[in-house]
């Protein structure tokens, strides 16, 4: 007699996993999930809207999964995962309203997978967001043993005439950064290959910061929400870009409208050493770390030059001008 189990997979133990979720959902976000958690679906109100306009995303990690793995830590990973898709829905002027995963691995490991979780739910308690569901799949023969991967869904919604969509954007108006805690998500391969090519391992110190390399490079991505729901309420927010793989260029870009020309001052974003750090260990050329990393712009904001002040104030010192949008063509310049 063959079972399902001598194939390598494990329904119990994938169920004592989501009796875990359940059990940790169930404290964290009590009486939000309509249809209760580990059905088919699951289902948050929606309430208070006249016009409610729904907003989606769907995002991973990448390979900083790789170093979360072989550094044996996990749980930065889930908070990863939130705040990748959260902050790309708040960029249309959404709320965030729920979140789904999905976790794949070739054998559950409890204690790992625990880890990750509790990361997705402290990213979803701190964006506000309810955990409503997901699926971890259990995937025997296809990843190698220690190896898993993920997948983050997040839904979010806004009255429509309130979505951020750029089309008000013009020249003079300005941008206004807000800090990066590091790396973020993104540029993990060309870390891992500078990292290898130099032999620097992951558990060496990494100068002048008190920590090791594996965990400057574990640092989780900021959530942004509750920073830009506030100021949403307090100044007219023309356009929102997150700035994640394809760096500053790659993704200012893609709120402008035609016509329109974004000037970056490289000069005016606060250094994190992180980056100057891996430019100088691999030799790697100034514009090919602009649209790789974020360089220490998480969020990239359009306000008018009457916004300005109001908006560095909610921010505190979080927040800082570095560009300005002029006519031209349809492009970012860093200067």
């Amino acid at each position: 007699m063959t079972t399902y189990r001598d194939a390598g997979v494990d329904i119990e133990r994938a169920n004592t996993l989501v009796r875990y979720i359940k059990r940790k959902v169930e404290e964290a976000f009590p009486g939000r999930i309509l249809t209760g958690f580990g059905g088919f679906a699951g289902g948050v109100d929606l309430r208070g809207y006249k016009d409610p306009v729904i907003l989606s995303s769907a995002d991973g990690v990448g390979t900083k999964l790789k170093i979360a793995q072989e550094m044996g830590v996990h749980r930065t990973v889930g908070i990863d995962l939130v705040a990748m898709n959260v902050n790309d829905v708040v960029t249309t002027g959404a709320k965030p309203l729920f979140f789904l995963d999905y976790i794949a691995t070739g054998k559950i490991d409890q204690d790992v997978l625990r880890e990750v979780i509790d990361g997705i739910v402290e990213g979803c308690r701190e964006a506000d967001v309810v955990l409503v569901g997901g699926e971890t799949a259990e995937m025997p023969g296809f990843y190698p043993e220690g190896v898993y991967d993920l997948a983050g869904f997040c839904v979010g919604v806004c009255e429509k005439d309130r979505m951020i969509t750029g089309k008000d954007i013009r020249p003079g108006d300005l941008l206004v950064g807000i800090r990066s805690s590091g790396f973020h998500s993104n540029g993990y391969s060309l870390i891992r290959k500078v990292l290898k090519d130099r032999g620097v391992r992951l558990t060496e110190d990494l100068p002048d910061t008190g920590i090791t390399v594996g965990e400057a490079l574990l640092t989780p991505t900021r959530i942004y929400v509750g920073q830009i729901l506030k100021l949403m309420e307090a100044v007219k927010l023309k356009g929102i870009a997150h700035i994640t793989g394809g760096g500053i260029p790659g993704n200012l870009v893609r709120i402008l409208p035609e016509g329109i020309r974004a000037v970056v001052e490289k000069g005016s974003i606060p250094e994190n050493p992180l980056f100057r750090w891996i430019q100088d260990l691999g030799g790697v050329p100034e514009e090919e770390m602009f649209r790789t990393f974020n360089m220490g712009v998480g969020m990239i904001l359009v306000v008018s030059e009457e916004d300005k002040e109001r908006a560095l104030e909610i921010l505190g010192g979080e927040g800082f001008v570095c560009g300005y949008l002029e006519s031209g063509p349809r492009e970012v310049r860093i200067v």
